[in-house]
């Protein structure tokens, strides 16, 4: 297999562990990331080091207004980078790369919130952080440009891209699916992968499949640790069996650096908590997050959560939706995880018995080692299928052995 050249949507905590695990990956080389503020591109290759050490702390990220409150010149603007035109007359653009539309830090999964002033940006440069740039994120770097525009500078560039992975928070649940409207609208043919959490995104990307077929894009969905890896985890212990009774994944992570520097996989999360969901999320405060947290002890507990292993094991032919049970606990102060991440599949085999099969993590492995690893081996495996000509939508037990 020839080497891929990818690009990152997004360079908070997940954006930032991709590009670092991919320095240890052969054949895996980041030619472009971008973030709210800027970008950063080079088609023989990013300077990792330099790209990581200029945004150290200092992760572009903090409340913003959407799209659709941009100027018409704005737009125009960001039509004309396009690799295609788009013919949308006056409708808004969907999705600017910046994250989330609207809310509250809703702009990536990590880093110090900018304000008005650009504070954060002076407080990290107080702090010895590197920056070559004015601003934060991207354009802190030497590499980085900055851009109103971040998806359409990638989009512009993508004719040297082999594959997309999308790191960007979902706390609206067609944000993903719109992104993917972007690149088939403006003519892409390669990979889009993403580390989406909710059930019914899923559904929305199988209302493109068409649109990407024809476009030549190969999208595979839910490729992060849960869904993703312990999807992957349940599709292979399935195999014993016949028929499957039960999926049960309870996970565990740790995160000492805690909400300051895991903003959008926090907030996502706290949407299962009892008494919460999306919107409610999307409108809490920094402050109001940190009560919560605090008020746990920073320790969340999360039972029958909308993750989307059910409708991916479901369509791969494993087993029912409902028969599919999410939870797990994060300990946003201790890098110990809480709690053994296990898969345990339960189901009957051709000679009658009924027995368990369970996938066990081991307690050393990071949340960033389980997420962004099978992110980027997903990311491998889905270049081959689009480079012998499969398009469509994908989940990642689609990937392994069929059922």
């Amino acid at each position: 297999m020839t080497d891929i050249d990818f690009a990152v949507l997004g360079t908070g905590g997940i954006g930032r562990r991709t590009l670092e695990v991919s320095q240890h990956k052969d054949g895996l080389t980041p030619v472009a990331a971008c973030d709210r503020n800027g970008i950063a591109a080079d088609r023989d290759g990013l300077d990792i080091d330099e790209l990581l050490d200029a945004t150290e702390g200092n992760i572009a990220s903090g409340p913003q207004s959407g799209p659709e409150q941009s100027s018409s010149a704005e737009r125009s603007s960001a039509d004309s980078r396009a690799a295609k035109p788009r013919d949308d007359g006056d409708q808004p653009r969907d999705g600017d790369g910046r994250g989330d539309t609207e809310g509250p830090d809703a702009a990536t999964d990590g880093g110090v919130a900018a304000d008005a002033t650009g504070s954060a940006a002076d407080a990290a440069a107080s702090d010895g952080v590197k920056q070559t740039g004015e601003g934060a994120g991207v354009v802190a770097s030497e590499q980085g440009e900055p851009t109103e525009t971040p998806i359409d500078d990638v989009i512009a560039v993508s004719d040297a891209v082999d594959a997309v992975l999308i790191a960007l928070p979902n706390l609206e649940h067609d944000f993903i699916p719109r992104i993917a409207d972007r690149f088939a609208d403006a003519g892409y043919s390669g990979v889009l992968i993403d580390v989406l959490k909710r059930s019914r995104v899923i559904g929305m990307l199988d209302e493109r499949a068409d649109q990407l077929e024809d476009t030549g894009i190969t999208f595979v969905c839910g490729a992060g640790a849960t869904p993703g890896f312990l999807t992957g985890a349940a599709a292979l212990a399935a195999q014993s069996f016949v028929e499957v009774h039960e999926v049960d994944i309870w996970w565990g992570v740790g995160l000492k650096s805690g909400y300051e520097d895991n903003r959008g996989t926090v907030r996502e999360d706290i949407a299962h908590l009892d008494g919460y969901d999306v919107e409610t999320a999307r409108g809490l405060s920094d402050a109001e997050i940190e009560e919560i947290i605090d008020a746990h002890d920073g320790v969340l507990e999360f039972h029958d959560m909308e993750h989307a292993d059910d409708v991916l094991l479901e369509r791969a032919g494993i087993c029912d939706a409902e028969d599919v049970t999410v939870g797990g606990i994060l300990d946003v102060r201790s890098d110990e995880k809480p709690t053994t991440t296990t898969v345990s599949v339960t189901g009957t085999t051709f000679d009658g018995e009924r027995a368990t099969n369970t996938f066990e993590l081991g307690d050393e492995t990071s949340m960033a080692a389980n997420v962004n690893g099978p992110a980027l081996g997903y990311l491998r495996a889905a270049v081959r299928r689009n480079r012998a000509g499969e398009y469509g939508v994908f989940g990642p037990a689609e990937l392994m052995p069929g059922f």
